[in-house]
């Protein structure tokens, strides 16, 4: 079976200065997938360069069997993202920013439908602008649903939620993950990783550090939660040199 999202060997330089140094990386279809990683471990540039916003320096990528940038249009009809930096038009209410967001789509979610799912329904007519930041992201990932896609990318998810908020957008992908929805989950938060993923990746330097489950992970360093084993894992990489 092709994997949803294949990677292998990839490269992304700037400037000459490496971000992903051989990164190799395969998701099967219905797999949620964390990753995890500090700040400049390359964990954006990755998902971008799968995403098809950044083209690798070598090596390949392909999702559901298409080429990013080769396959563009034929990409984006599958895959859906939710990044850090904000695909909203801010001088659009919010069901103006879905519905402009669902005509790209031959078919997809009812933006109103969307709307009440996400929690917005009380700013639905109110412009991105205007809204708080934690409805600012509720609405970023309804514009990564619209188009109902089979491969999901969320960069950060629950940035600037109140625990309500976050708990209400987990279910959302409980829902997500039981239709078969493919997901890469970037995120800080270890209790969310831990909730939404059954496997993980540890990106440091532009390289994969180690991969498992959660549960794994915590038990091969003897650690108490997912923050404590990356430590762990990555000092121990920084004392034998392998990241040099």
């Amino acid at each position: 079976m092709i994997p949803a999202i294949e990677v292998q060997g990839l490269t992304r330089s700037y400037r000459g200065r490496p971000v992903l140094r051989g990164v190799d990386l395969a998701v099967r279809e219905g797999e949620t997938l964390g990753i995890l990683g500090h700040n400049g471990a390359g964990k954006t540039t990755l998902v971008e360069t799968i995403g098809g916003l950044r083209k690798p320096t070598s090596g390949s990528v392909r999702v559901l069997g298409l080429d990013p940038i080769a396959d563009r249009d034929r990409v984006r009809g599958v895959l859906g993202m939710q990044l850090q930096n904000s695909m909203l038009h801010h001088a659009l209410s919010v069901r103006e920013n879905l519905r402009l967001h669902r005509s790209f789509y031959r078919s997809g979610e009812d933006p109103d439908a969307l709307i009440e799912r996400l929690g917005l329904t009380a700013v639905r007519g109110t412009h991105a602008q205007r809204l708080s930041g934690g409805q600012q992201q509720r609405l970023s990932v309804g514009v990564a649903l619209i188009g109902r896609p089979r491969v999901l990318i969320l960069d950060e998810l629950t940035t600037g939620l109140d625990p309500e908020g976050r708990r209400g957008i987990w279910r959302l992908i409980e829902q997500l993950q039981a239709d078969g929805v493919t997901i890469l989950l970037v995120s800080h938060s270890m209790d969310e990783v831990a909730r939404l993923c059954r496997r993980v990746i540890m990106l440091d330097a532009g390289r994969i550090l180690t991969e498992g489950s959660p549960e794994a992970l915590r038990e091969q360093t003897g650690a108490e939660d997912l923050e404590e084993a990356f430590l762990a894992l990555r000092q121990g990489t920084r004392d034998t040199g392998e990241t040099s």
